[in-house]
């Protein structure tokens, strides 16, 4: 570079020579080549951020679909997103299904309150361009891409036209809200739900992914019955996930955040319980999600419940805390921060004794003290009587075991929004 000053020195004039140097020397201007060539300034890079999720499980005899079933009818179900966008994609499985299941046509629309929809939103999916598919068993699809205006916390109905169904059905039995199941193909804009059978069950439909800046994240919370919500109000989404999710929009924050509810109620970690273990389900439940930046556990109170004797349940205690080493260590492998959410009491409950409560504590000091999580959030602190620290306050409980709605709204209230930096 001194070389050719110096020759143009000898050509150039002094102004000429001054104007080059300044030139050469100043930094690239914004959009020029300091950017990348297939992109506009400033113009931020998407991804897809889970909005909307539920775990997995075979559907027990108990809670299959009423009369007339799936096969060849017509199921609208209801679910609220945390965060919005523009354009969105929903998943289906058939995870546990042994034969196919076929889906004629998929259709979402802005809920307007039970079965009714707002007909002006009313979109039909598509599955590789068409709109129907049938999902092989044991298999989970994502559809195409499709613009949708989803608002913050709105209530959507995704209605789905069935062919043939399994027996073996995949679902999420604890949805705390309600579906409307007619016969026939019933998914016109102007279909009468108003005569359908009702159950409080969800069927098929396991997520919803909006696509985001990227500097948008979602929080998983991966736990039992306590995350999915038992004891709270049907149809009114205020589980304690559901109080989190507000919160994280009322905060005013820049970056949009999304929050996964993957509770199944009567899970357990280690072994038994309802659906697959957390240990078999946290792969697919947690590693698995888009857009993922945390994960609150909060789960272990079905282990600790179902031991026999003191031996078995401090065994239990000491398995449970490999188990979270095992899953924070998976998932920070993952780039997601763990935080660990204490073990609620649970006297007056058939669960309660006291080697039970004895083990609950031991494993709560772990969460707080081992300095193996991220943070700590600490739910045992939050709802139990200080009176009596082994119970929940008796106006939070709606059956010992359980918070009521005012005890979700305790916990989701209780959760340090600085933790989702």
């Amino acid at each position: 570079m001194n070389k050719f000053y110096l020759r143009a020195s000898f050509t150039l004039s002094a102004k000429a020579l001054l104007f080059i140097m300044l030139f050469f020397s100043a930094p690239p201007l914004l959009g020029s080549a300091g950017a990348n060539c297939c992109e506009k300034a400033g113009e931020p890079k998407k991804t897809w951020v889970g909005t909307w999720g539920t775990a997995r499980q075979l559907v027990e005899p108990n809670n299959m679909p009423p009369s007339p079933g799936l096969s060849n009818n017509t199921l609208r179900q209801v679910v609220c997103a945390s965060i919005g966008g523009k354009t969105i994609r929903l998943k289906f499985s058939n995870e546990f299904g042994k034969t196919p299941l076929t889906m004629n046509m998929v259709q979402i629309a802005a809920s307007n309150g039970g079965s009714s929809i707002n007909s002006s939103t009313l979109t039909t999916l598509k599955f590789g361009g068409a709109p129907g598919v049938t999902i092989a068993p044991g298999t989970e699809i994502i559809s195409d891409p499709l613009s949708f205006d989803l608002k913050p916390r709105m209530e959507i109905a995704i209605t789905i036209s069935y062919g043939d169904t399994p027996q073996n059905l995949t679902g999420h039995p604890g949805s705390r809200t309600t579906s409307f199941l007619i016969a026939g193909n019933q998914n016109q804009a102007n279909a009468d739900f108003k005569d359908a059978v009702r159950t409080d069950h969800w069927y098929t439909i396991t997520g919803i992914e909006v696509e985001c800046p990227k500097s948008a994240a979602a929080v998983i919370v991966f736990g039992d019955s306590i995350t999915d919500g038992r004891g709270s109000g049907t149809n009114k989404q205020n589980r304690w996930t559901d109080i989190l999710a507000v919160n994280l929009l009322h905060s005013n924050r820049k970056d949009p955040i999304g929050v996964l509810n993957m509770g199944i109620g009567g899970n357990a970690v280690l072994r038994g319980g309802l659906g697959p273990t957390g240990l078999k389900r946290f792969d697919h439940d947690v590693l698995k999600q888009n857009g993922a930046r945390w994960l609150i556990i909060l789960e272990g109170v079905n282990d600790l419940g179902g031991t026999k004797d003191s031996i078995a349940a401090f065994q239990v205690g000491h398995d449970l805390i490999d188990a979270y080493d095992q899953m924070i260590s998976a998932a920070h492998g993952r780039g997601l921060k763990v935080f660990g959410a204490t073990i609620l009491p649970f006297k007056g409950s058939s669960y309660y004794n006291t080697y039970r409560d004895s083990v609950r504590n031991m494993v709560n000091e772990w969460i707080r003290n081992s300095g193996h999580f991220d943070a700590v959030i600490d739910f045992d602190k939050a709802i139990r009587d200080p009176n009596d620290m082994a119970s929940m306050l008796m106006q939070a409980q709606s059956d010992y075991l359980h918070p009521n709605e005012l005890g979700y709204k305790m916990l989701g209230d209780y959760v340090d929004l600085s933790l989702f930096k």
